[in-house]
């Protein structure tokens, strides 16, 4: 027996040091069978220890109470706070009255002949009959008010993240530190630094435009400093070699080879800032978020719908006439600015002698009503007793009884050593051991600040939407990724459900699904949805045609060469899915604090309604430690990115 089990014993024990995953894992099992008792010997109990929490309140509240007490009479505030204030109120005014002065008919006018100069007569058209139908909902006032606010904060994000992004693609250092400033920008959720912009601000124009800067900048920075930093070395070194001088080769080399990512940037930072327009209403931005605002207090989805569909079709308009710009290919030489402006202003001036420079009340269509009747009827006829299947009430409070509070309670019920172990492991697993340190660090971070349950609480609503996303969107983006015409009909809803706001989708599922956490998480699933079904059938529609001719050739189906080929070769794609899926969801789960999610989106949203900045900046704090963590449990990095590409 002992001469049978020593070969055994040799060419099986090889095997499993070889497996690097196994090895990480017996590591981290030997680090907890020594660490483990020692925690629960001086720390016992599930939750975080009393002893290991720093209390933040005092030196918040103090920093708000001085800031309130110094607002009006400080210099600070007064020469240097004061005049940003001053400066933003009279951009926006000045941006807001010249498209009140072109009227519907000249922004209409300028509108599509910019398109028309940049993307050809199809995007002119489009462009026309969004703004007519801004005007034809009856929002055309709110929606030049939204406009005005978006240039000014859309030029500011520009030249703000320009410059940081400028900075970091000529400066290595400069690019090491802004990093993780960047990824806080990113990950904060709005509503944790709304408060202190207020606090500096007040509630207004000035808080709504440079929280959106704060917000709206990273993806300009970002993508500067990419596109620079890529730039070919050979064009780089030709025009050195002709004794150009850094600052010529800035200008003359750098920048025009980095074209097409500064106008990524200008794309993104337009979404983005769109994107905060319903949430900046919070604060007293005004128009068009103000409107989906208050039909979000009263739940009247039509209302909320006729300010929604403004915002959906001026960012989809921005977006295409952006992406053209873009493209050197499709411009359009035919029409110069001079000729634009000219048509613009006798288009202007001929509404005005007209006597309509306004849009006519008597063009507008009313579809809130209908809106409100058919969500009447779907409450009636969905909300409850439905025979057999049950009604959406039931369903929300199934999924409640038999996923979010199990998923919580087993979350909470673990010790939180052993939580942190689990984060360590799966942050190994996929990716290194600094990835590992840094996801424990975020996460411990979140105990040291005092949140450990309601953090835990958000945590299994997040991984509980994400579960759902993950399974409807992968199965729709096989189907779209396999079937041409599915993906032509699925694109038109997608494009409308990334730029719907956030707001909006919290108003017909809280119709459908009552208040609680069920709604919030049906409404981070919708958000979250279109990002997973389009990276998961661009990743499928990528994988070389040549192993799919492989294996057809040895006469697999259509299912053996999903599961066997396209899949595994679109691991890197289906992952970064997983990653974006799991921020998204994180963004919206938070938003849900407003309809009964709980935990730190409800934390946030009472700080900013309360004025309270200790708890409103320390749930913002562990929503960024949260959000970090997934990050790090759903990226690969390093050598296993690599093998996965």
């Amino acid at each position: 027996m002992a001469t049978l089990s020593i070969p055994a014993l040799r060419t099986g024990t090889p095997r499993v040091l070889k497996s690097r995953a196994a090895g990480k894992l017996l590591l981290l099992a030997l680090v907890a069978a020594v660490l483990a008792p020692l925690a629960a010997a001086h720390w016992p109990g599930t939750g975080w220890p009393h002893q290991l929490t720093v209390h933040l309140d005092k030196p918040l509240t103090s920093a708000s109470d001085w800031v309130i007490d110094n607002r009006d009479s400080h210099p600070l505030f007064l020469y240097f706070f004061g005049y940003i204030s001053n400066a933003v109120i009279l951009a926006v005014r000045g941006v807001y009255l010249a498209l009140l002065a072109a009227g519907w008919a000249g922004v209409t006018a300028l509108g599509a002949l910019t398109a028309w100069r940049l993307g050809g007569a199809r995007l002119a058209a489009g462009t026309a009959v969004a703004f007519l139908a801004c005007g034809a909902l009856g929002m055309w006032v709110p929606t030049m008010q939204t406009l005005a606010l978006m240039v000014v904060a859309v030029l500011a994000s520009v030249a703000v993240g320009a410059l940081l992004g400028l900075g970091a693609g000529l400066s290595d250092r400069l690019d090491r530190a802004l990093r993780p400033v960047l990824d806080t920008m990113q990950v904060l959720p709005a509503f944790a630094y709304l408060l202190p912009v207020v606090l500096v601000f007040g509630i207004g124009v000035p808080a709504a435009v440079l929280a959106t800067v704060v917000y709206a900048a990273p993806p300009m920075a970002r993508l500067t400093a990419l596109g620079l930093r890529g730039a070919d070395p050979e064009v780089l070194e030709a025009v050195e070699s002709l004794g150009a001088t850094r600052r010529q080769r800035l200008l003359t080399a750098r920048i025009p080879l980095a074209r097409k990512e500064l106008l990524l940037g200008l794309n993104q930072t337009i979404m983005m800032a769109l994107s905060m327009a319903v949430i900046a209403a919070v604060i007293g931005a005004g128009g068009l978020g103000d409107r989906v605002y208050q039909a979000l207090a009263s739940v009247d989805v039509g209302a909320a719908l006729a300010a929604g569909v403004p915002i959906v079709l001026l960012a989809v308009v921005l977006d295409r006439v952006t992406a053209a710009a873009g493209d050197g290919e499709t411009r359009t030489r035919t029409i110069g600015w001079p000729y634009a402006l000219a048509v613009t202003v006798a288009a202007a001036l001929v509404a005005r002698l007209l006597g309509a420079p306004d849009w006519p009340a008597g063009w507008s269509l009313d579809i809130a009503a209908p809106v409100n009747r058919a969500v009447d009827w779907m409450t009636a006829h969905l909300y409850s007793g439905v025979p057999v299947i049950g009604g959406t009430a039931d369903w929300a409070g199934h999924f409640t009884t038999w996923v979010l509070d199990p998923v919580r309670d087993g979350l909470q019920w673990l010790p939180w050593w052993s939580v942190l172990l689990i984060v360590a492991a799966l942050a190994w697993l996929i990716g290194t051991w600094r990835t590992a340190l840094t996801a424990v660090l975020a996460m411990a971070a979140i105990g040291v600040l005092g949140v450990w349950e309601p953090s835990l609480d958000t945590l299994s609503q997040v991984l509980a939407a994400v579960a759902v996303t993950l399974v409807l969107g992968f199965a729709t983006g096989i189907a779209a990724a396999r079937s041409d015409r599915v993906e032509r009909a699925l694109r038109p809803v997608l494009d409308v459900f990334q730029t719907m706001p956030q707001f909006v989708y919290l108003i017909p599922v809280v119709a459908l699904f009552g208040v609680g956490r069920a709604p919030a998480v049906a409404a981070a699933v919708v958000y979250a949805l279109p990002a997973v079904v389009r990276i998961t059938a661009q990743g499928l529609r990528q994988v070389d045609q040549a192993a799919l001719e492989s294996a057809r050739s040895l006469g697999a189906t259509g299912g053996q060469q999903l599961w066997q080929v396209q899949l595994p070769l679109a691991r890197r794609a289906l992952l970064l899915a997983v990653n974006q899926g799991v921020v998204l969801v994180l963004a919206v789960v938070i938003i849900g604090g407003l309809v009964g999610g709980g935990a730190l989106g409800y934390d946030v949203a009472f700080g900013l309604a309360q004025g309270d900045l200790a708890t409103g900046l320390v749930a913002g704090a562990a929503i960024v430690c949260l959000g970090l963590m997934l990050d790090r449990v759903t990226q690969p990095t390093g050598r296993r990115a690599k093998k996965g590409a």
